[in-house]
């Protein structure tokens, strides 16, 4: 998934990583990879709080409805639809790159 959102970005679309961590979590390498990172920890609230979804959109300077929002869990995917974003439950990988493709060029994903 990390090389999805390497083309995602080489292609000029903003990306932003959405975690239920707290601020002190340390992260791997690969934050650089985001426009945006929004940590809940950092801005009391979490998924699938509705305002966090809303808050992530504001940083990337795009609207929920442009979003799109993959997560494992679906409580968290049904938060970002609510919220107004495009939501993509991640139950594989193969899986989440097909639905991708439908909402993206398929050669951003190759």
């Amino acid at each position: 998934m990390i090389e999805v959102v390497r083309r995602a970005r080489h292609a000029g679309i903003r990306t932003a990583l959405l975690s239920n961590a707290d601020a002190g979590s340390g992260w791997p390498e690969g934050t650089e990879l985001f426009d945006a990172v929004v940590l809940s920890g950092s801005v009391g609230m979490a998924k699938p709080d509705v305002g966090i979804y809303r808050l992530t959109a504001r940083r990337l300077g795009l609207s929920p409805s442009s979003c799109v929002f993959v997560d494992d869990l679906r409580s968290n995917v049904s938060g970002a639809v609510e919220a107004g974003m495009v939501g993509v439950y991640h139950s594989s990988v193969s899986e989440t790159l097909a639905e991708l493709e439908v909402l993206f060029t398929p050669a951003l994903l190759g």
